[in-house]
């Protein structure tokens, strides 16, 4: 599988790919990389550099991928810029001694990320794991935040399913024993079970989609990786009340667009923003944990709705 290296300086001279979005004119995706304290970060980007900025922030177990089909529906207006996460995708994947695989840690390396490439003003799209990253970003920089949209990115606890009892009892007992009993999700089972939980319409689920996810999570130390940041998800849901202060205080114009049958981030979660942010409007959809699947065009167009209404 090739990967286009490019400066990060010379976005139009890189070589691209062309999508189009429902009704659109075509559109360029530049696949570039950058460095962040010596970690090599590859991003998509797409749109006129001059237009807006929104950051597209990915989750478990994907990458950048995952917005192929929403990158050309907002790039006709914004500039669209969808990095991957240090041990996701094509960005770098330093060994676990000598990067530590924290949430924090993946805030500061998307801090980096932000100042590498000047963006000084900013939407950001939040997904999964890129919430707690996306969330930290934006309350340490609530002057660069014009606007922020979470598509199941939990802030509240009451947004937590059944499913997440295992991955607790690990944050309360962390034995290897409880480490070891979460290895089978990191399986094709587990990876598909993503995709597929709560979604009708199963030919809407592309198959590269969660062959990509797999192969990367294949990779030698991807595993104990991933097991690293699940015990540090705790440390998230530590910072939900100083998520929620920023929420109360900075009061950022918030849309969710929320999978209602997403097996692992409750619309209980959703609808909680409101209670910070009362002007925050939500939206739920007919799928699963990975609603751009099979919604991304609806799920577009209220993203550009909002966007447009969002200050410069």
């Amino acid at each position: 599988m090739a990967v286009v290296t490019m400066n990060s300086s010379i976005m139009g001279q890189s070589k691209t790919n062309s999508n189009k979005s429902a009704g659109s004119s075509i559109t360029n995706i530049h696949y570039q990389n950058t460095k962040v304290d010596g970690l090599n970060i590859f991003y998509r980007g797409a749109g006129h550099s001059g237009a807006p900025v929104i950051l597209l922030l990915h989750g478990y177990p994907t990458s950048s991928h995952m917005f192929r089909n929403l990158i050309p529906i907002l790039s006709e207006k914004y500039h669209v810029i969808a990095p991957d996460l240090p041990g996701f995708g094509f960005s770098d994947m330093p060994d676990r001694t000598q990067y530590s695989y924290t949430f924090d840690n993946l805030f500061k390396t998307m801090q980096g990320f932000i100042e590498q490439l000047a963006l000084k003003r900013f939407a950001v799209y939040v997904f999964d794991y890129g919430a707690p990253v996306g969330f930290r970003l934006s309350a340490a920089n609530p002057e660069k935040i014009t606007g922020i949209i979470s598509q199941n990115g939990n802030a509240y606890e009451e947004g937590f399913s059944a499913v997440w009892n295992p991955i607790q009892k690990y944050w309360n007992e962390d034995t290897l024993e409880n480490r070891n009993a979460l290895k089978s999700s990191f399986a094709i089972e587990g990876t598909k079970f993503q995709y597929f939980h709560g979604v009708t319409d199963h030919s809407l689920i592309a198959p590269e989609a969660y062959t990509l996810d797999q192969y990367f999570l294949n990779r030698p130390g991807a595993i104990e990786i991933q097991l690293d940041l699940l015990k540090d998800y705790k440390s998230n849901v530590a910072m939900y009340p100083k998520f929620q202060e920023y929420f109360r205080n900075c009061k950022p114009k918030f849309l969710a667009v929320w999978g209602d049958k997403d097996p692992y981030f409750l619309p209980q979660g959703a609808e909680a923003f409101k209670r910070d942010i009362p002007d925050a409007s939500v939206t739920f959809y007919d799928t699963g944990h990975f609603a751009l699947e099979t919604h991304a065009v609806e799920i577009g167009k209220e993203i550009l709705k909002f966007l447009q209404a969002l200050p410069n």
